[in-house]
């Protein structure tokens, strides 16, 4: 018991080290508030409430949905993901504003305006087909945190009696689509901080044994160089997928990086493309083209689908353009994105045979 009681003391200097370190962790609003947790919902902050800043926030929380659906964390700089960011919008099913309060160092009270935003699953999904992004499938593991730190006394144990420690690491995680779980903190669980510090991942493993499914998160944070170092090892069924190192003055940032990291390790593994990532060079025939007023209307529409990377005019004749279009994601993403008010089908491809869409 005497053991156990050290180790909470421990853990709850090392929370003072923390919030010492960098402002305080987000007090949010009690009552009725809006919150981001859902694979098509995000929540980013905003200056104001203000349409340009509303707009801009949409940007932001599409980009962040299409790094939960694809694990992908860089997928905003994939081909054709930011003329979609720029019509976020267009995908919004609703929004909220939430008001989070924190404390800063000098102790006055500060806040922050986060615009909650819910996406239309079915166009999201649509889209990121379109584009040819990686899917994360569903459902997604919970791996389990081995976290210790050593605040000066030894390395603690981050259990779930001290989920509030760890609460950047868990928040990030839910950002990147998935979440992480925190062993329940016995004494034996306790003994296991030594295993952590020395990255004793078999140890682990064992202890772990209990727990569902077979995946642990094992992280060590200490002061170092002014700041703090996180060292982090993914290990998937006995097998280590990874191993990363990140120092930053900001013990919340050191922490989230194990999120980061983790969900890097697993959709690397478990993520799978849903279509050609390079573009497809496709003929096509445009009818109902009868002049330059009905070829600029054609070619703006091309030009809004982010599935088309160039356009090439081969022949005209009588209404009639042949085309090559160079396509992210083949026919199949050009299909998805087709607005049928605008265009339509009239002959389906075979083998030998070009699709021929009419200009309405």
């Amino acid at each position: 018991m005497r053991g156990l009681r050290r180790a909470g003391q421990g853990l709850a200097w090392a929370l003072v080290l923390l919030l010492a370190a960098t402002p305080a962790l987000a007090q949010r609003v009690e009552g009725e508030r809006a919150v981001a947790s859902g694979l098509y919902e995000a929540e980013v902050p905003v200056r104001s409430q203000s349409e340009e800043e509303r707009q801009a926030g949409f940007a932001r929380a599409l980009a962040q949905v299409f790094s939960k659906r694809s694990g992908d964390r860089s997928v905003a700089n994939r081909p054709g993901v930011g003329q979609e960011l720029r019509r976020a919008a267009d995908y919004v099913e609703g929004f909220d504003y939430r008001q989070d309060e924190s404390v800063g160092a000098s102790g006055a009270p500060r806040f922050r305006t986060m615009l909650v935003v819910r996406f239309k699953p079915e166009a999201v999904d649509a889209l990121a087909d379109a584009l040819g992004l990686p899917e994360w499938p569903q459902p997604r593991p919970k791996p389990v945190v081995w976290l210790a730190i050593d605040d000066g006394n030894g390395p603690r144990l981050v259990g779930l009696q001290h989920n509030n420690v760890a609460r950047p690491l868990l928040q990030r995680a839910i950002e990147r689509g998935y979440r992480l779980g925190l062993p329940s903190g016995s004494a034996a669980e306790q003994a296991a901080a030594a295993a952590i510090w020395r990255g004793d991942t078999a140890a682990i493993a064992r202890l772990s044994a209990r727990y569902s499914p077979p995946m642990q998160l094992v992280g060590k944070l200490y002061r170092s160089e002014g700041g703090w170092q996180a060292d982090w090892i993914f290990v998937d069924d006995g097998r280590v997928l990874a191993r990363w190192s990140e120092r930053d003055g900001d013990a919340r940032r050191a922490l989230a990086t194990g999120a980061d990291g983790a969900a890097d390790a697993l959709a690397k593994r478990y993520a799978k493309a849903t279509a050609p990532r390079e573009p497809v060079t496709q003929a096509l025939v445009f009818t109902g083209v009868h002049g330059s007023r009905d070829y600029l209307r054609l070619a703006a529409e091309l030009q809004r689908m982010s599935v088309v990377r160039a356009i090439r005019p081969q022949r005209a004749s009588e209404g009639r353009l042949e085309v090559e279009l160079d396509l992210l994601s083949g026919m199949e993403g050009f299909r998805r994105m087709v607005d049928g008010e605008v265009l339509l089908e009239v002959e389906g491809a075979d083998a030998f045979a070009r699709p021929v869409f009419h200009l309405r």
